[in-house]
């Protein structure tokens, strides 16, 4: 194999973005011709040259190379002068000073997002009379007087209340059921609207295509400015039109975003891909730590489920800049209870061994229902896709927006916001507690016994009934109108609405548990840790532990979701459950298919990404998956001498292969190199504009020296400095297995299959993922980009 990338000669390109000193001289040298003959790089910079066309894969191995060849540079300057010293030092700080600006800027947008949601959820129940701009929850805060129902205080009025000016009856009811519907409607029309006119990219999740990123594959536009703006205000749209999504997955998009943008600044990030998605990688832990209050489960969710190349470095930089963002979220205090955490709880009963078994029978539902949501979404999103469902984006959302809002509205736990639910859900029940959930039968002669300030377990009342009713079709609702909501052309989470849902169940769970438990503590079952009059089971618990399950069986994380839960409620001591449930739910999903969510709309979209845990059971070769196969026409090659730039020019418009082998000449194909196609259109375009004499007829020469001049023929063209000199090579014998190991773990764009030394053929990504795909009897073309 071509081990030999280590080797000191730089590329051209290299030379000209890292600005090396003495270039032209030891080229000169090298080449054996004067440097007035050839433009010098380093006086007349050629643009564009070393980048990379949209939708490409980037080259790992060049990238790096080119950054320690940088800062081997900067390194041997430091010790010349005090200017060059302060430059070394600037430069190992600009990584620190970026996350930290990362950080800010991530933290400072959401809290404005969860501040805006928050106040355009309750816009669409009613106004705060003392200043429009509150909540619900400030406008009663507000309020100095005592008042009687929970969710009602004299400053904040329906919509029925205002126009009516009752609240009463019937005529009230519909007035605030058609207003509830309004506002829907009008959020997710303005949501649709500004991301199909602005930003199409702004759609979405956006963590699928930010690990097909991360991996390598650019997509331009994807993390600008604009995609920035829209998808920041159409997310605060989204969520406040009660559709059934979460704001935490474009989070993740809008912190990258942020950082992208960010990069910019630094030279350093700028100009070196490899290196901006190591930034990238840090925002996506930045993302999460704000989205949750979780900054250590941030760091380790983009370890665990996002990052393709994670150094450690990268690793203190994410925990830096998690640690910024959750501090900047912390000083704005969006949810106004002065915590971090989205669902505090303070559960006071601890857990039984007996309880494993229901906490893995909610791991069990988490996993069964993961794996049948991810194939009920792929479905639905493969008829958009192929359906003329999917040129009418607007009509859908407000479709489903509609239908939301009108199953939504009767039913107070689909009415209220996802994260709203998942509180309720996670409620330990008070004695003062009013909610629905807590409405049990308080028998005479029942003190608060119990562990701590918690109740004993206590029979089931008429209110607990009908809100355990509410919940059986509420769960029912999300978990089918899910499935059609996540992959339309509004920015849609994930996160939520799969907590809600094992949410939900959780808690139907828990209080069918804490009711076996009241009615048979004499059982062989209870006997001994749950007597009469004590508190016993904590439905909030299983809520909570259910919320985990079904997130696990939708994305398949473990170890960073376990984190993220006991982060997000504070719950240290219920570690173990929540263990014991993700694991089994991802046992189960993965059972029923390998695939988490973010990984199945990436194979959906066609996107080049090579899954690490995808394991090859075929014993192919290199020679199977190469092009061309047996039979197929040759390769198409360039010689290092003898093609004019002509030829050249007529055989890169004739193909739209992205780089071309350099071989002896026709007859020998002795490998001697690759070369880009887009280095080979800049240079030619670049030497017809700058240098005298080169025209159609001129020689193009990759090799060392340059050919006799003859006084007939026009000047050559040398080309030898934009060649890579050591591209990777294997031989047409490697298994398969082995060179799809060397594409995943060295991030490589192609690598060409010699046989004795000889040129036979080219393997790309591309041919890999399609392989790959026929292994598995799926479409190998449905492999979009290149």
């Amino acid at each position: 194999m071509g081990w030999e990338f280590w080797k000191k000669e730089l590329d051209e390109e290299e030379l000209v973005e890292n600005g090396f000193e003495g270039y032209s001289s030891r080229r000169a040298s090298t080449n054996g011709i004067c440097p007035t003959h050839i433009v010098d790089p380093l006086e007349e910079p050629v643009p564009g040259l070393g980048t990379y066309e949209d939708f490409n894969t980037i080259d790992w191995v060049r990238e790096k190379s080119k950054d320690r060849d940088r800062h081997r540079e900067i390194t041997n300057k430091s010790r010349e002068s005090t200017v060059a010293l302060l430059h070394r030092i600037s430069d190992a700080f600009s990584g620190w000073l970026l996350m930290l600006l990362v950080g800010l800027m991530a933290g400072a947008l959401a809290g404005g997002i969860d501040i805006a949601a928050h106040w355009m959820t309750d816009l669409k129940g009613g106004v705060c009379l003392v200043g429009f701009w509150f909540n619900h929850e400030h406008c009663c805060w507000t309020y100095n007087e005592t008042f009687q129902e929970r969710d009602r205080c004299p400053q904040w009025k329906s919509w029925a209340e205002l126009i009516t000016g009752t609240s009463e009856g019937a005529f009230p009811y519909i007035m605030d059921y058609l207003m509830y519907i309004f506002w829907a409607l009008l959020f997710s029309f303005l949501a649709v609207t500004l991301v199909r006119a602005f930003a199409p990219y702004a759609c979405g999740s956006g963590i699928p295509e930010i690990k097909t990123i991360l991996s390598g594959f650019i997509i331009r536009g994807y993390l600008g400015k604009w995609t920035l703006i829209i998808k920041t205000i159409t997310l605060v749209l989204a969520v406040s039109s009660g559709l059934s999504l979460g704001k935490e997955g474009p989070l993740v998009h809008v912190a990258c975003c942020c950082a992208n943008i960010l990069c910019h600044l630094f030279t350093k990030y700028r100009k070196n891909e490899a290196k901006r998605r190591e930034v990238l990688s840090a925002a996506a832990a930045v993302g999460v730590s704000v989205a949750f209050g979780a900054p250590i489960g941030g760091v380790l969710f983009s370890l665990e489920e996002v990052s393709y190349y994670f150094p450690l470095k990268t690793l203190w930089r994410s925990f830096f800049a998690a640690l910024v963002a959750a501090f900047t979220l912390r000083s704005i205090n969006p949810f106004g209870n002065s915590r971090l955490v989205l669902f505090y709880v303070e559960f006071h009963a601890p857990w039984h061994l007996v309880e494993l078994a229901p906490f893995i029978l909610l791991g069990i539902f988490g996993g069964l229902w993961g794996a049948l949501f991810i194939k009920a979404n792929i479905a639905w999103c493969r008829i958009r896709k192929t359906t003329r469902l999917g040129h009418y984006p607007i009509t859908e959302v407000l479709v489903v927006a509609a239908l939301t809002a009108l199953v939504s509205y009767p039913n107070s736990y689909t009415r209220m916001s996802g994260s709203e639910l998942i509180s309720e859900l996670f409620n330990d029940c008070s004695l003062l507690d009013s909610s629905q959930l807590c409405g049990y039968v308080q028998p005479a002669n029942m003190s608060e016994t119990g562990a701590g300030n918690s109740l004993a377990d206590r029979p089931a009342g008429p209110e607990l009934y009908t809100a355990l009713w509410q919940l059986a079709l509420a769960l029912i609702f999300k978990m089918t109108i899910t499935v059609i909501t996540f992959g339309m052309k509004v920015p849609s989470g994930l996160f939520i609405p799969s907590m809600a849902v094992g949410a939900i169940a959780g808690r139907l769970l828990g209080v069918g548990m804490e009711q076996l438990a009241y009615y048979n503590h004499d059982s062989i079952l209870f006997k001994g840790w749950c007597s009469a009059g004590a508190d016993c089971i904590t439905p909030g618990l299983y809520a909570m532990v259910g919320a985990a399950a079904c997130l696990g069986g939708v994305t398949r994380m473990t170890v960073s979701l376990v984190v993220i839960m006991f982060e997000l409620t504070g719950g240290l001591e219920y570690i173990v459950p929540l263990m014991a449930a993700t694991m089994t739910s991802k046992w189960v999903a993965d059972a029923l298919g390998r695939e988490g969510i973010y990984e199945a709309h990436i194979r959906l979209n066609g996107y080049p990404f090579l899954e690490a845990k995808e394991e090859i059971e075929h014993n192919s070769l290199a020679v199977d998956v190469m092009t061309p196969r047996r039979g197929d026409p040759a390769l198409t090659v360039l010689t290092q001498e003898g093609m004019t730039v002509g030829e050249v020019e007529s055989l890169i418009e004739s193909t739209r292969f992205s780089g071309f082998p350099v071989v002896v000449s026709q007859e020998s194909q002795r490998l001697v190199g690759f070369v880009l196609r887009r280095d080979l259109l800049i240079s030619i375009d670049n030497a017809r504009k700058r240098q005298d004499g080169i025209v159609s007829a001129s020689q193009v020469v990759f090799s060392e020296h340059l050919p006799p001049p003859s006084p007939e023929a026009p000047p050559p063209l040398p080309l030898r400095g934009i060649m890579d000199l050591s591209p990777f090579t294997v031989t047409d014998h490697t298994p398969i297995d082995i060179t799809v190991d060397i594409f995943r773990k060295l991030g490589l764009r192609q690598c060409l299959v010699t046989h004795n030394g000889k040129l036979l053929g080219i393997i790309t990504k591309k041919d890999v993922l399609k392989h790959m795909a026929q292994i598995a009897n799926r479409d190998p073309d449905s492999i979009l980009f290149n």
